[in-house]
């Protein structure tokens, strides 16, 4: 399993915003998201998972933080940021097919993030290549706050554990930490 962190890795996020002054059918822009942006002076969730489009993913991961997100508001949480080891286009195209309006979906296209933070894994047995381990954690202003990793971390696994990373295991923790 990954060394434990007490701050959110330090890296360059490739996203794609919607820009009016870019003509044609296409009107996004690239720009950078840097981690500091992301989470200096918030108290962020954030989850990662395997991939957009697929099945737990986009029946339930997802979905369920979705669907939660006024009561983790109403806990103090600012935002709600969804990694996957996916590109700023899969992430947007994704977004608009599960009609996601309050949860931020974040592209570490490269996986550079995933991989500092140790939950890379080689997902090669199902043709994905590199991608991201499940797992959750509340970050309060950079640092780690708390991680829900999923067990079984390793290469190749024949399963695909989801127990912890949830949006219910993350409210619970916030109501009793509260």
């Amino acid at each position: 399993m990954a060394a434990v962190l007490d701050k959110v890795p330090d890296v360059v996020f490739k996203t794609r915003v919607r820009d009016e002054s870019v003509e044609g059918p296409n009107p996004f822009r690239w720009q950078d998201r840097t981690t500091a942006e992301l989470f200096s002076g918030k108290r962020v969730v954030v989850f990662s998972l395997p991939g957009a489009f697929t099945p737990t993913c986009s029946s339930t991961h997802l979905p369920r933080y979705e669907e939660l997100y006024d009561e983790f508001k109403a806990l103090g949480i600012d935002q709600i940021i969804c990694v996957s080891v996916n590109d700023a286009f899969v992430m947007f195209q994704w977004g608009l097919k599960q009609g996601v309006k309050n949860v931020f979906l974040l592209p570490d296209g490269n996986g550079e993030f995933t991989r500092k933070m140790g939950m890379l894994v080689k997902k090669d047995n199902l043709g994905f290549g590199m991608r991201s381990w499940r797992y959750s954690m509340v970050v309060n202003d950079g640092t780690i706050e708390k991680l829900f990793a999923e067990p079984g971390y390793e290469d190749d696994c024949p399963t695909d554990p989801f127990e912890v990373s949830d949006a219910d295991t993350m409210l619970a923790y916030l109501k009793s930490a509260k």
